[in-house]
């Protein structure tokens, strides 16, 4: 058995988008140690073959030698409604918590960091496409701890030459077989509407049919969470030392809401009754990333792009989790 190219350890290995990346690491031949204190993500979502520690990012330290050659930090909570509701859990957990990883990372001397970070550091956006060079404006305090870190990664890149690449999400959708989005609560739309499509809710609310929007709703950026994974092993070797990379990755253009409802069933065949309700504050009309940095600089390319295959993906995945393929 040949021994692994490099390797790395995954914090929040277990969720959804590290459980993603962690499996794609493996197939590339990596080694690969999850850390994860299982408080959002699940044991089953540790790809067979990685080693599991179970812990939280602040204990990175009892578990980072000089034998990993970076870490892929997405240990982070991000319900939004909950980090307005209990801010100090986000701050001490996304904050602190990074704070201490990367100490531990400069004690290791482990000099190469890919960070999950987020489109919520925009806030409202001014104009879309939205490019990195956007201002940043969160809107509750999930976007506020992401962007602190950002900041906190571009400190320890100058002073300490860190090379460091963040990647800034937008809607991530799908699955990639056994793994995939299953949040307690569920905030996302695409699960939401699945939900619906097996007998769990009743219908979906649609929060604003009266956007300056093709058909009134809210349109997003939905990307598969395996072209994410892919641009997480690129953005690995295009980590530069003493250099802060930020990277939005979206796929360009959005669906809306009405769009998703009628894709999935498209891809159920199931019925989803669909409720107008009235709209939520701060959501945006059109939420939309600019990828050309990602493109130039990683080469990443998205190439899961068409709406019915992420939510055929999406729901193969839910049908497993009950039992119903």
């Amino acid at each position: 058995m040949s021994q692994p190219t490099r390797k790395y350890l995954v914090t929040g290995g277990a969720g959804y988008v590290g459980s993603v990346v962690a499996a794609h690491l493996l197939e590339a031949g990596h080694g690969v140690t999850v850390l994860d204190d299982l408080s959002t993500g699940f044991t089953e979502g540790v790809p067979a073959g990685a080693e599991f520690v179970r812990g939280r990012v602040q204990d990175a330290g009892d578990v980072l030698d000089g034998s990993y050659d970076a870490v892929l930090h997405f240990a982070a909570f991000s319900q939004v409604g909950e980090s307005v509701a209990d801010p100090e859990k986000y701050w001490r957990n996304n904050v602190a918590g990074s704070l201490e990883l990367i100490a531990a990372m400069r004690k290791a001397g482990v000099r190469r960091l890919v960070f999950s970070s987020t489109a919520a550091t925009y806030g409202e956006p001014e104009r879309v496409p939205i490019e990195e060079t956007a201002p940043t404006a969160p809107t509750n305090p999930y976007g506020a701890t992401k962007l602190a870190v950002d900041h906190m990664i571009a400190g320890e890149c100058a002073a300490h030459g860190l090379a460091a690449v963040s990647l800034r999400y937008f809607n991530v959708a799908g699955a990639y077989g056994p793994y995939g989005e299953r949040h307690q609560p569920e905030s996302h739309l695409i699960p939401l509407v699945l939900q619906v499509a097996l007998g769990r809710r009743p219908h979906i609310s649609v929060y604003g049919d009266d956007y300056p929007t093709p058909d009134g709703t809210c349109v997003r950026d939905y990307i598969h969470v395996a072209d994410l994974a892919e641009a997480h092993l690129l953005a690995l070797d295009a980590a530069r030392p003493g250099e802060h990379l930020v990277c939005n990755l979206g796929n360009g253009s959005g669906f809306s809401v009405r769009e998703v409802v009628a894709a999935v069933r498209r891809v159920t065949g199931r019925d989803i009754p669909a409720v107008a309700a009235e709209r939520r504050p701060g959501d945006p009309a059109v939420l939309v990333a600019s990828a050309e940095r990602a493109r130039a600089v990683l080469g990443w390319r998205p190439r899961r792009t068409e709406l019915d295959g992420i939510v055929a993906d999406a729901w193969r995945f839910a049908c497993a989790q009950e039992g119903t393929l």
